[in-house]
């Protein structure tokens, strides 16, 4: 109740539906893997899209459906590993790094290739930046507990495919992250009683290795990040 109890006691806003689902579609279908343009440069064009109350709502739904999408595809994944094989999974969307220390030979990582079309690399990068450049308004004009759950459990799903799932880290994936954590920063900044930490970012905040970043179009090391020094200066200040 202390969302609602928030956004009565705040600025009204006139919200318009037809024009969030079609700024929804024109992000979901202008912008991915499909543009010969940057990944950068297609986040800064979509974070100016959604720079006022609709854009908002449509960040909050880009991270939720690609969350609820990946949590969809893991469980399909896993049915069909029992189905072929008797062997069964649990799907535990607060904590994806069970499942993939036991079965990553087993799975695909689900979000290269979403249902509905939006790229982690750009449209969940974007949405993220929106969520925490607009923290305040997170926390007022939405429940916020969703939205804050669904940019961690992508940032789990995405340091879990590096570590477990072939994912090959590479810039545009370390720059998704880095949007991932500061958004969560910023929300949680925004909480008068955030909630606790979940289990994954736990384990990773006592780490201090570094993974090595390469360049999307070769193969080269470019750089390195640092999770646990990224994660502890950003949720435990």
């Amino acid at each position: 109740m202390g969302w609602l109890q928030r956004v009565l006691g705040g600025r009204q806003v006139e919200h318009d539906p037809g024009r969030q689902e079609a700024l929804l579609q024109q992000v979901r279908h202008g912008f991915g893997s499909r543009s010969q343009v940057r990944a950068r440069d297609q986040i800064e064009e979509i974070t100016r899209l959604l720079d006022d109350e609709d854009g908002l709502v449509v960040a909050t739904r880009i991270v939720r459906e690609v969350a609820d999408a990946a949590h969809t595809d893991l469980l399909a994944q896993a049915a069909d590993l029992h189905r072929r094989t008797g062997y069964r999974l649990v799907v535990d969307r607060r904590n994806y790094r069970v499942l993939w220390r036991e079965a990553a030979s087993a799975l695909r990582w689900p979000l290269f290739d979403p249902p509905g079309g939006l790229h982690p690399y750009v449209q969940v990068a974007a949405a993220a930046t929106v969520l925490g450049d607009r923290a305040s308004r997170v926390v007022k004009a939405t429940d916020p507990a969703p939205v804050l759950s669904a940019v961690f459990e992508l940032f789990d799903l995405t340091t879990t495919g590096w570590e477990y799932g072939r994912v090959r880290p590479d810039t545009d994936g370390a720059e998704l992250v880095l949007r991932l954590i500061s958004a969560a920063r910023q929300i949680n900044a925004a909480l008068s009683d955030p909630p606790p930490l979940p289990q994954p970012v736990r384990e990773l905040m006592r780490r201090n290795n570094t993974t090595n970043v390469y360049d999307p179009a070769g193969h080269g090391v470019v750089g390195a990040i640092n999770l646990g020094g990224e994660l502890r200066p950003a949720l435990l200040s």
